[in-house]
């Protein structure tokens, strides 16, 4: 073989490998920007489920405020009725 031979075969291997390294490289590209949207799907998922118990908890826990308002009321007029029991019951 001549040296133009040699020459030609080795730039043609070498546009060959380039090229087979792009559509390799476009390859795992794709694959990488599927797997990071999948796990972006999951992940915004997930936070969607915890913002949820984290929304339940909050109308649990006003629920529960409420519930201690109206008991810290009912206990101040059950205060009030003891005291004029008393006050009555001291004058007898």
């Amino acid at each position: 073989m001549d040296s133009q031979t040699v020459a030609l075969i080795g730039i043609l291997c070498t546009v060959l490998g380039a090229f087979i390294g792009v559509l390799t490289y476009n390859r795992n590209r794709d694959k990488d920007v599927k797997n990071d949207a999948s796990d972006s799907a999951v992940i915004r998922t997930k936070l969607e489920n915890i913002n949820a118990g984290v929304e339940s908890i909050r109308i649990d826990i006003k629920a529960q405020e409420m519930r201690v308002i109206r008991v810290e009321e009912s206990s101040k007029q059950a205060h009030k009725r003891l005291d004029k029991m008393e006050g009555i019951a001291h004058e007898n």
